[in-house]
């Protein structure tokens, strides 16, 4: 940074200067976690030595706190990818199955938006398109906060339940899918290069959530570029300008993926391997009936709370297979 021509490159200057002020932080919080510790392990010792049972007490809980946010802390070692620390565009679709699946559906949105405001990030709907009956079809939103992406990413896959359907008058068990998608908010830093010849852009009107607050202009907005056939829409924001820009900034990250993915299919074609995600390899189960139980196939972590999940408490879930992948990339 003292170098005379460190900001002749302003874009690689910033760059530069944010990760210097990352690893601040990261020295910081570490400090300050061993201050804490430390001040702990002080208190325990002095509450057994004077037998104090109940400043042991609260130290215990003291200690708790201290426990998860270290487990906070860890998760930054394990963030390694270009685009970790950035807002999450997330998007759920509805598997096969109809208002099952739609419902389902409208759970899980639930669940990570429950989980965003647990975890001190911001959730705003892009897009939203109810169900027949109930749920919803699909829904779009965005994540933001530090490391929203890093974390959201670690549930992209199909999600399964299992439950009596509570629009079966049987009362019989039925299983539901659901796909989760996850994309960076890509920084304007990031070159993506979109010729305007290549948009059509069609404007309709707006339906809103479960039908509510139905627009009487076209304000929604509804984009497809021509060359890769994406087609990205919004309607969830008051005017059409608004919509257009919410739709524009989907379509970047989606483009961005697409220029990823294609450098990496090049590079497992160099390896010679390459396992696709399909339709029905599902990630996690959540069953509610005969018994309850969440099961990751991937880590094989289970937890038998399965309302507090769908409450939004998925952090464990998400924090082991952070270390799975870690353990991968070691192996690799």
């Amino acid at each position: 940074m003292l170098a005379d021509n460190f900001w002749d490159d302003k874009q690689k200057a910033q760059q530069v200067t944010k990760q210097i002020s990352d690893l601040e932080d990261s020295v910081s919080q570490w400090e300050s976690l061993w201050k804490e510790a430390n001040y702990i392990r002080d208190v325990l010792v002095l509450a057994e030595d004077e037998k104090d049972e109940q400043m042991f007490a609260e130290t215990v809980r003291d200690l708790k706190g201290l426990l998860k946010m270290f487990r906070d802390y860890e998760l930054l070692i394990l963030f390694s990818g270009e685009h970790d620390q950035a807002d999450a565009i997330v998007s759920l679709h509805a598997g096969a199955g109809g208002t099952e699946a739609q419902d389902w559906v409208q759970i899980l949105l639930r669940m990570y938006t429950r989980w965003a405001e647990d975890s001190g990030y911001e959730a705003e709907i892009l897009d939203y398109l109810a169900g027949d009956e109930a749920g919803v079809k699909s829904v779009t939103f965005l994540v933001k906060g530090k490391n929203a992406y890093g974390k959201l990413k670690c549930e992209e896959g199909v999600h399964r339940l299992i439950r009596i359907s509570p629009f079966d008058s049987s009362g019989r068990r039925h299983t539901s899918f659901a796909s989760l998608g996850v994309l960076p908010e890509v920084s304007t830093e990031v070159e993506i290069n979109i010729n305007p010849d290549d948009l059509r852009i069609d404007t309709y009107r707006s339906s809103g959530a479960g039908g509510q607050h139905i627009n009487k202009t076209d304000s929604a907005v509804r984009i497809t570029h021509l060359p890769t056939g994406i087609v990205v829409q919004c309607q969830n924001e008051r005017s059409q300008h608004s919509n257009r820009l919410a739709a524009m900034k989907i379509l970047t990250a989606k483009l961005y993926e697409l220029k990823q993915r294609e450098m990496e299919d090049n590079m497992q074609k160099l390896k010679g391997e390459y396992k696709e995600i399909a339709w029905g390899s599902q990630i996690r189960t959540y069953t509610m009936n005969p018994f309850s139980l969440v099961k990751d196939h991937r880590t094989n972590l289970e937890a038998g709370n399965i309302q507090a999940v769908l409450d939004g408490d998925i952090d464990d879930f998400i924090t082991a297979y952070l270390h799975l992948r870690e353990t991968g990339n070691r192996r690799g």
